[in-house]
């Protein structure tokens, strides 16, 4: 298989990028050349925001679109692509949605009014926009991977690493309750590997992607960090209400928590059943933290933070004030 990947050198793309390599496949990447593409492509450059730098000379069975932002830029790359390649990917978000979904939607749930030829606008319009354009350009050779909470190896938006950082530096530690809250999450190794299975199988049209609810809990997420960084941190289960009363954010502050209620609904009781129909497998939780840490390892501590997104994490201060209370 030729494969094109618009992107390809953080998080989702390395990892479709790894996946396909596995597999024996020509990979190439296109993007700004401001970092090293990965061993074993070739490598194309060219400005996403800028039309005329969109030549892209060659052909390809498979393209996937991991772009963020504005939709108009999924428009031109899939318009310069069509007639090059036969199937379009695009990596979208569970955020497309109308909020607040209902506890167990599906694909069908209503999606946020966009438009493909928009300037970035908000992230769950982007998406819906980019989702559109690539629909638009290749109709039913268009797939649209909604991804949920994506952990693990290269995460450049600092989550799991942040728990694994902080159950590191040991003592008493935050841990956000309930202990049993589950989570829907899926691994960036499993994402990649279920999207570019169904990409060469020509599937289309929108699928969640993330683990069925209750995949892990928080308590077996901070387990597996204590476990995996060899720390002695006591973990300190605290009731929702005392945190929120400090004015602690969930899911920036204490990344991946959310608190029972409605946004944890939206965020962790998802309908996957279609993804799992056809072929979704997604490895313990355990797996993930473990594979998280041993590449932190390899790097030498904490990764790169996206640009444009907020380092998650708490402040220490505000951390050892709700345990002294």
């Amino acid at each position: 298989m030729r494969l094109l990947i618009l992107g390809g050198t953080e998080f989702v793309g390395r990892a479709l990028v790894a996946e396909g390599l596995d597999r024996g496949w020509d990979v190439t990447v296109f993007n700004r050349g401001n970092k090293p593409a990965p061993r074993g492509v070739t490598a194309l450059t060219g400005d996403r925001g800028d039309p005329a730098t969109l030549d892209f000379d060659g052909r390809w069975d498979l393209v996937v679109d991991t772009w963020s932002w504005a939709p108009s830029a999924v428009r031109d790359s899939a318009n310069a692509l069509v007639g090059k390649a036969a199937h379009y990917t695009y990596i979208s978000s569970r955020s497309v949605y109308e909020y607040p979904t209902p506890p167990g939607a599906g694909e069908d749930a209503p999606v946020v009014q966009a438009d493909p030829n928009d300037a970035m606008t908000s992230y769950d319009r982007d998406k819906a926009g980019g989702e559109l354009a690539a629909t638009a350009a290749f109709g039913d050779q268009a797939l649209l991977v909604r991804a949920g909470l994506v952990l693990g190896p290269w995460e450049n938006i600092g989550r799991l690493p942040w728990w694994l950082a902080r159950a590191r530096r040991g003592g008493r530690m935050l841990a956000p309750g309930p202990a049993d809250l589950d989570l829907q999450l899926i691994d960036v190794r499993d994402l990649a590997a279920w999207t570019l299975t169904a990409a060469e199988q020509r599937r289309s049209g929108p699928y969640n992607l993330v683990s069925p609810p209750g995949h892990t809990t928080m308590r077996d997420l901070l387990a597996a960090c204590l476990k995996e960084t060899g720390s002695d941190a006591e973990l300190v289960w605290t009731d929702p209400e005392k945190i929120l009363a400090e004015g602690v954010e969930p899911w920036n502050d204490l990344p991946i928590w959310i608190p029972p209620g409605e946004l944890h609904d939206v965020m962790h009781r998802a309908d996957v059943s279609k993804a799992v129909a056809h072929g979704l497998r997604c490895r313990p939780a355990e797996e993930t933290v473990a594979a998280t840490w041993a590449w932190m390892q390899e790097i030498g501590g904490t990764p790169a933070q996206r640009p444009d997104r907020k380092a998650p994490g708490l402040d220490p201060a505000i951390e050892a004030r709700i345990l002294n209370r």
